[in-house]
This record gives structure tokens, sequence and C-alpha cells, in this order.
């Protein structure tokens, strides 16, 4: 899991971190309340662990607050010296999940974590998916491409919400057969190509562009709107690549063939003169 860690105090920062890293998280740390609002702003963590007393003009307690008021729900653990009955419960009032107080034991802390982590995990189960303009809601089983309802059988509907949970990244065809199939081989069949396409021309219907790209020698993406812009725009830059580069060669081969017929030209009017003063030398 991915952590953040917003502690001041250097011994006891590296201390939790070298602990939670052992444990198998990703840690970041901020030292700082200014560096930690803009690190859990701006980065998705699994869990907080937020120290009180900050240098950087905000304090933990204003990064809390500051969070919950954006939306972010991201479990925050309280980790201060005010361990106090009131300082506790105005840390929790603030947004605080858990408040653990120092001095502390790292396996108590390490404990609070996990059960953080497990909580968010059962609290947060997904059951709409959506990549760009396709949206799929799994308790009912409905796909909507924009304003249209789009009919899946269901294997269809399988493959797609894998494509889905995948979404903007190269799916090889080994894991759609692992994941969607449970075939844990290479059948000799092109099941994957005939649901591939018909599903393509079921979600691609009515626009110009291609959410279901198949991605040569690699496997299949489909594609969000933003990045089907940069696709586009990839594209667009290479086919101006190729006609500027055709239109160079056509303007060469052009100057060549004028050039060519320039020294023919000059080579004829060449030729014409050595003959006149050949005649005039003999017959004078």
């Amino acid at each position: 899991m991915k952590l953040l860690l917003v502690e001041d105090n250097e011994r006891v920062a590296q201390f939790v971190k070298k602990g939670l890293t052992e444990s198998g998280h990703t840690v970041d740390h901020a030292a700082t309340g200014r560096e930690g609002i803009f690190l859990a702003a701006s980065e998705p963590y699994d869990a907080i662990i937020m120290d009180r007393m900050l240098p950087g003009g905000i304090d933990g307690l204003g990064i809390i607050e500051a969070l919950r008021k954006t939306g972010n729900l991201t479990p925050i653990l309280i980790l201060s010296a005010l361990g106090e009955v009131d300082e506790r419960i105005r840390g929790l009032k603030a947004g605080g999940d858990d408040y653990l107080v120092k001095p502390f034991e790292f396996g108590e802390l390490l404990a609070r974590v996990d059960a953080l982590l497990r909580r968010s995990q059962t609290r947060h189960v997904e059951t709409v998916l959506i990549a760009g303009d396709l949206q799929m809601d799994l308790l009912t089983h409905k796909v909507t491409c924009g304003e249209s309802v789009v009919a899946l059988q269901p294997r269809e509907f399988k493959l797609l919400e894998y494509l889905m949970r995948h979404a903007d990244q190269v799916v090889t065809r080994t894991m759609l057969l692992e994941n969607v199939w449970d075939y844990h081989f290479q059948p000799q069949t092109n099941v994957i190509d005939v649901h591939i396409s018909k599903l393509r021309q079921k979600i691609d219907v009515g626009t110009d562009r291609q959410r279901l790209r198949t991605m040569r020698n690699a496997g299949y993406m489909l594609t969000s709107n933003a990045l089907a812009l940069c696709l586009l725009i990839t594209e667009h830059s290479a086919l101006v690549r190729r006609c500027e580069h055709r239109f160079a060669c056509r303007v060469r081969d052009a100057a060549l063939v004028c050039l060519e017929q320039h020294h023919r030209k000059r080579k004829g009017r060449d030729t014409s003169s050595r003959c006149k003063s050949h005649d005039e030398s003999v017959y004078p």
C-alpha cells in the first residue's frame, strides 16, 4: 500500500518509514505542513500518518480539515505527543480516523494502519466503472456509451469489464485468456479476435474514434477520452510528417527533372555552337 507520513522529527520519521517499508508498504515522507498538504492533495494514498505540530505555516489538524473539505476521504492516523482526552477528541472531530499518542510501539502503529486499510477497502467497494464516456454498472450489468445503452452478452460484458479495469493500459492476449476465459494455455482458436471485433462494433458505433484499439504485436487497449486525444494528435502529427516528407520528395524530384532538362538544353546549345563554328571554318 502507498502511505504518506507527515512528521517533522527526522529520527521518528526514519524509524516509522523503515518499519513500514519492511512491512511491504511504499512510504512518502513530508517534513513540513506545506509539503504534507501538497502531497496529500496531489497524490493518491491508501492512508496518511499525520503529526499534529508541524512547521511550514499549517499544522496537522489544518491539513486534515482542508482535505476533508475538498472531499478527500483517505484514512488518517494522527500521531502526536498531545495525548490529553480533549486533544484526542479534537483530532478525531477534525477528521482523523484514529489517534496514537507518542511515545508508541511500532507494532501498535502498524496494527492501527492495517486496520484503517481494511476498513477503507470494505467501505469503497467499486460498483461503477468509467472509462471516458463508457460507464458500466456492476450491480445491474448496465453499460452505457454516452447516452446510449449497449446490450452485451455475458462474455462480452466480462471482457469489457476487464478492459475497463485496465483502461489506458495494454492488455495482452494471455491476460485476456487467463482472466476472461480462465484458460491457462494458448488455445488454437480466434475466440479473442471474434469477441474483440463484436465488442468494438458495439461500443464504437456512432463515433469516428476507436475506443478499443489493437496494439500491434502487444495486445489491446481501451482508451479514455484523454488518451484517445493524445493518440489522435500523435497520429495526426505522424501523418503531417509523412505528407511533408512526400511533398519534399516530389519537390526534389521535380527540381532534378528541371535541372536535367536545363543541362540537356545547354548541352544542345553547346553542340549547335560547335557545329556552326566548324562549318564557318571549313566554308569561309
